[in-house]
C-alpha cells in the first residue's frame, strides 16, 4: 500500500471536533499510522481543550503540558509534523493592549512545545464585527512573529461559502476574504472547506474562484469522515475518499482530514486519501475501501464491515430499530477485543453523545 510520494499537497490529520475526544494513547498511535500511510502532520486541536479556546489565555495544567511535550517527541521520532492549534475565543470583542500582550505570552508557552506548525482559528465564533478581517489579520501577523513554527496556517469565520456560517455567526463583514487577498502575508495559509461547511467534493472551478479569493491556494480543512454534528454523530463515516480527491494536488495548498471521534475506525477512510493523490487517474474508491478494510481490520471483520455499511454509514443510529441494534452488537461482540468492532459497538451503545455546541451542520 505504501510508495515514494509523488504529490506535492501536504496531507494531514487535525483532530478538530466537538465531542467526544482521543485518548492520549490514540494520540500517540496515530504518529505511526501517519507515517506507514505518507501523511506528513497532526495538528493537536479538540474542541474540548478549554486552554485552546474559551480559556486560551491560561497555559495547560502541568500534567497536560507534559503530554503534550511527550507527543511531540513520538511525533518527531516519526517524522512526522507536529501542529497546534489555538482559538483565541472572540479576542476581538475586547481587543485592548492586554488581550494583546496575553496573546504573545500564550504564543511563547505553545512555542515550549516547538511546534512545527500553529493555527490561529477564528472557526465557530461571532464575527458580524466592523473591521474584521483587519483585527483577524493583525492578529495572525503577531502570532506569525511571536510564534517559532515552521508554517501558519489561518482559519477565518467565514471558511466556506455555506450560508450556515452567517445564519449561526451573524453576517459576513463587507469584502471580508478580499481583505486578506490583499493584507494577509503570502506565507500565512488560509483553511477552507469548500462550497459547504462539510463537503463532499472540491471542484477545480471552485477551488480557482476561492483561489482567486483569498490571494492563495486554499489550505482545505476537509470534514469528511467527521461525524461530531447533529446528523452526522448517529453515522460511522467508513468509505473511502472518493475519486474526485485524485485530482487536488495541485489546487491547493494541503489538505488537513478532520477524523471522526473514533479512532481506529477512522483510520479506514484516513488510508485511502494519498492512495487518491498518488494514483490519480488510476483511483477507485471501491477498491480502495476493500483493500484497507482486509489490510486493517483482517479479512473476515472486513468482509462483515462491507456486509453492514449501509446501515453504519446510510442509516445510522437513529433509523436502526432496536432489533437491528441488537444484531449488529451481537455481531461484532464475537471479534472480541479488535479495537474497530469495539468502536462500533461503543457506538450503538450511546457512548458518543452529540455536543450541542457543535453548531454548524
Amino acid at each position: 500500500m505504501h510508495t515514494n510520494k509523488n504529490y506535492t499537497a501536504s496531507l494531514g490529520v487535525i483532530e478538530g471536533f466537538f465531542g467526544r475526544s482521543w485518548s492520549w494513547q490514540d494520540r500517540k498511535n496515530y504518529a505511526q499510522f501517519l507515517a506507514l500511510n505518507e501523511y506528513g502532520f497532526y495538528i493537536y486541536a479538540p474542541k474540548d481543550d478549554k486552554n485552546l479556546r474559551r480559556q486560551w489565555q491560561i497555559d495547560w495544567p502541568v500534567d497536560i503540558k507534559k503530554s503534550l511535550a511527550n507527543l511531540r517527541q513520538i511525533y518527531r521520532a516519526a517524522n512526522v509534523q507536529f501542529g497546534i492549534g489555538l482559538s483565541p475565543h472572540e479576542i476581538y470583542l475586547d481587543n485592548t493592549r492586554n488581550q494583546r500582550a496575553q496573546l504573545d505570552l500564550r504564543i511563547q508557552q505553545i512555542n515550549q512545545l516547538e511546534p512545527d506548525i500553529l493555527c490561529i482559528l477564528f472557526d465557530d465564533m461571532r464575527g458580524d464585527i466592523p473591521g474584521l478581517a483587519q483585527i483577524q489579520i493583525d492578529i495572525a501577523h503577531q502570532t506569525a512573529a511571536a510564534s517559532n513554527a515552521k508554517k501558519i496556517i489561518f482559519c477565518p469565520t467565514y471558511y466556506s461559502f455555506d450560508p450556515v456560517l452567517e445564519r449561526v455567526f451573524g453576517p459576513m463583514p463587507e469584502n471580508y476574504w478580499q481583505t486578506f487577498a490583499q493584507q494577509l502575508d503570502k506565507s500565512i495559509d488560509m483553511f477552507w472547506t469548500g462550497e459547504k461547511v462539510c463537503s463532499t467534493n472540491y471542484p477545480a472551478e471552485h477551488l480557482a474562484q476561492v483561489t482567486e479569493l483569498i490571494g492563495r491556494k486554499p489550505f482545505l480543512w476537509d470534514n469528511y469522515p467527521v461525524n461530531d454534528g447533529a446528523v452526522k454523530s448517529n453515522l460511522l463515516q467508513l468509505r473511502a475518499f472518493d475519486q474526485g480527491h485524485s485530482q487536488l494536488a495541485d489546487k491547493v495548498a494541503g489538505h488537513a482530514v478532520n477524523p471522526m471521534n473514533q479512532p481506529w475506525l477512522s483510520q479506514i477512510p484516513l488510508a485511502s486519501l494519498p492512495l487518491a493523490y498518488r494514483e490519480k487517474e488510476n483511483y477507485s474508491a471501491d477498491a480502495a475501501f476493500t483493500n484497507i478494510c482486509s489490510y486493517l481490520c483482517g479479512d473476515v471483520l472486513a468482509k462483515q464491515l462491507q456486509q453492514d455499511t449501509h446501515q453504519l454509514q446510510d442509516l445510522g443510529l437513529k433509523k436502526l430499530s432496536q432489533q437491528e441494534r441488537y444484531l449488529l452488537q451481537t455481531t461484532y461482540q464475537r471479534f472480541g477485543n479488535n479495537p474497530y468492532a469495539q468502536e462500533i459497538i461503543a457506538w450503538l451503545n450511546d457512548e458518543y453523545q452529540f455536543d450541542p455546541a457543535c453548531l454548524t451542520e
